[in-house]
């Protein structure tokens, strides 16, 4: 796989940087993407080749896209949507506007560019398309509503495209961690405070766990850094027949294992008390896991 170009969203920081830095040694052509200009600077003179891209825009898009391919004469061998965050907030908190800001990062921009590329994968008769999602695609916490959904969504629409690629050569794959050290935390607590009143909500005093989880400078049980997820982009970039998913930490794969054996009515106490919620409006507080 020497020199096949990779896109990768979302560099600037975490799963990104840490993908970005990890395959162009092994010798991929990294194009590593962020959306801050400082951020773009700072990946280029690690010695990578970046540019910007703003996911929620499809100006940037088309301006990424273009440039990219400008550059490998039309070829694109992978593209890993890994941009993202994390919107928190009870449900009943989270206003239409911070609902569509979600989709818009985690999902629209992921579809958007995904189809814009989908035209070199078909020319090509080949290619890999690396979805980040999260344990949270396919179990959901309390007060990581939006989250939820959106990962939830990715899942759905990624395996749906799997589907649809049968027997094409491309293949799209899911990426499923769970608590990853990274910026998220802090991200996330900053989308709290812009998106969610939280003195004048019923869910106060839960917010007060969820503001010092979110802070806190120390990691969740079971977390890994951000470079334990390369080794599963690499067997989803290089196995002759990728997996449809690979999950990292042992929270994401006791997640699936509870899913898949559990009836709602016996799984739900137990994200519950992963949520630490214990039932009501205003009461608990939130999960020492933070995927």
């Amino acid at each position: 796989m020497a020199h096949a170009a990779v896109l990768i969203t979302g560099c600037s920081s975490g799963i990104g940087e840490a993908l970005a830095r990890g395959l162009n040694t092994r010798g991929y052509r990294v194009f590593a993407t962020a959306r801050r200009s400082a951020d773009v600077s700072r990946l280029a003179a690690a010695g990578l080749e970046s540019l910007p891209l703003d996911v929620d825009s499809s100006e940037s898009i088309e301006a990424c896209v273009t440039q990219v391919l400008s550059r490998t004469q039309g070829r694109l061998f992978a593209l890993i949507n890994n941009a993202g965050y994390q919107q928190p907030g009870a449900v009943e908190d989270v206003s239409r506007d911070a609902l569509r800001q979600q989709f818009e990062t985690n999902l629209f921009g992921v579809h958007e560019l995904t189809c814009r590329l989908m035209p070199v994968f078909r020319a090509q008769g080949c290619g890999r398309i690396v979805q980040v999602s999260s344990l949270l695609g396919y179990v959901s916490l309390a007060y990581r509503g939006a989250y939820n959904a959106s990962k939830h969504a990715l899942e759905g629409l990624t395996d749906t495209l799997r589907l649809e690629l049968r027997g094409t050569g491309i293949h799209p794959v899911l990426i499923e961690p769970g608590p990853i050290r990274s910026r998220f935390r802090r991200n996330s607590l900053a989308a709290l405070r812009v998106h969610v009143a939280v003195e004048g909500s019923v869910h106060r005093r839960a917010y007060e766990a969820v503001v010092g989880r979110l802070a806190s400078p120390h990691d969740a049980p079971f977390t890994l850094p951000s470079e334990a997820v390369l080794p599963k982009v690499i067997r989803a970039l290089e196995s002759r027949r990728p997996r449809d998913r690979y999950r990292v930490t042992v929270p994401a794969h006791l997640g699936a294992w509870l899913a898949r054996a559990l009836p709602t009515r016996w799984l739900d106490p137990i994200l519950a008390a992963v949520s630490n919620v214990s039932g009501g409006s205003g009461r608990g507080g939130a999960s020492t896991a933070d995927p």
